[in-house]
């Protein structure tokens, strides 16, 4: 209950009575705080403290200001000043500029970029300036520059990390997972005892982004080699990352090493196929050059210069036949045959050597449709 009054009756209530008179209503303090203030209670409008209603306050209170600004631009200047000319913030020499995470960047790489720095005020060193400068160091990979007062300067260097060499012309080096080629004499070379494969295609020529993009082929190349814990990776000897979309590696064979086309995807079940009939392949076809992995229903072999290829491989029945390393147009697929070669008139005796061969291709011929079941159609394969 908002108010309470106790009324008596019979008693008119007329005029302005004073509150709290006998026999009128007695008026009590709302203990809510709902009480309205009455008409005239409340204090008219204050005055801001900072805009005096005078003329001479406000002069008072400008001038005030302008002392309280100008104390404070005189202390800062003094304190520039100081800090300019104290000897103690001064750069006295190498032996302040201190570095850390150096490993394949030597002191002497670093030194140069901070030479003009040698007896200049520490606050007046460019820190974003000489982070940038460092981070043009090939071995370089990100750089933090500080002040450490009063006079030295404290650098901490993030090396790259080499993943493969590389061969460009007749030299080898090292390369990062940015594309970013990396010398390193060969004695430094043997005392780390890497254990990479050698990439050719990366040009120091060729734009950042192209070397990044070949490099990405490479990463997700050993990625997949290596997720199954094996290492399979170890068994690379060279990738050729000419082509970016196709990532072309020289396997490691007895007697001879084989090419093997991986493309830029599915690389584990294009290698796993590889290792399942790369010895069916060698001993049907001893002269082996190159394997095409990159098709889903077929497999190309290429055999090595000057050798004759007009055979299909073991379980290619039904595939397109190539010639010179392409599929021939002019016919579906399955119903071409190998071409017969044209050569030139020639003796006896090499007509006899041609007969000869001719029936050894028949009877590889009937060999390859009798073990036809020994490749899935997936991994059907076709000379080149």
């Amino acid at each position: 209950m908002a108010r309470v009054r106790r009324m008596q009756e019979g008693v008119p209530v007329a005029g302005r009575i004073r509150r709290g008179a006998p026999g009128m209503p007695l008026e009590m303090e709302d203990p809510d705080g709902d009480d309205e203030l009455r008409p005239g209670a409340r204090n008219g409008p204050r005055g801001n403290w900072w805009r005096p209603a005078s003329k001479a306050g406000r002069i008072f209170l400008l001038c005030g200001t302008l002392l309280v600004l100008g104390g404070f631009t005189y202390l800062g200047l003094a304190l520039r000043t100081y800090l300019e000319r104290d000897a103690r913030f001064r750069i006295a020499g190498a032996s302040d500029i201190q570095a850390t995470g150096l490993t394949q960047v030597s002191r002497a790489d670093m030194l140069p970029i901070f030479g003009e720095d040698i007896g200049r005020n520490i606050f007046f060193v460019p820190l974003s300036e000489r982070r940038k400068q460092l981070e043009q160091i090939p071995w370089v990979e990100h750089a933090t520059v500080m002040r450490v007062l009063p006079d030295q300067i404290r650098v901490a260097l993030v090396e790259r990390q080499p993943v493969a060499f590389t061969r460009v012309g007749e030299q080898i080096g090292l390369v990062d997972a940015e594309g970013v080629l990396l010398s390193m004499p060969a004695a430094s070379m043997a005392r780390h005892h890497y254990s990479f494969p050698v990439i050719s295609g990366i040009d120091p020529g060729d734009p950042p982004a192209s070397r990044r993009a070949r490099m990405a082929v490479y990463g997700r190349l050993m990625s997949e080699l290596d997720s199954g814990g094996q290492r399979l990776s170890q068994q690379l000897s060279e990738i050729d990352l000419t082509d970016p979309e196709d990532a072309r590696v020289l396997m490691p064979e007895q007697g001879s090493d084989i090419l093997a086309h991986f493309g830029q995807d599915h690389f584990m079940e294009r290698y796993q196929r590889y290792k399942a009939h790369i010895a069916e392949w060698r001993q049907q076809y001893p002269n082996l050059a190159a394997v095409d992995l990159r098709y889903d229903q077929q497999v190309v072999l290429q055999m090595a210069s000057g050798k004759q290829a007009s055979q299909p491989a073991p379980g290619a029945i039904g595939t397109q036949p190539t010639v010179d390393g392409k599929p021939s147009a002019g016919t579906p697929a399955g119903d071409q045959k190998p071409q017969p070669e044209k050569k030139p008139a020639a003796s006896s005796a090499a007509k006899s050597h041609a007969q000869h061969e001719k029936k050894k291709h028949a009877e590889q011929r009937h060999t390859a449709r009798n073990d036809s079941n020994h490749l899935p159609p997936a991994q059907a394969g076709y000379l080149g």
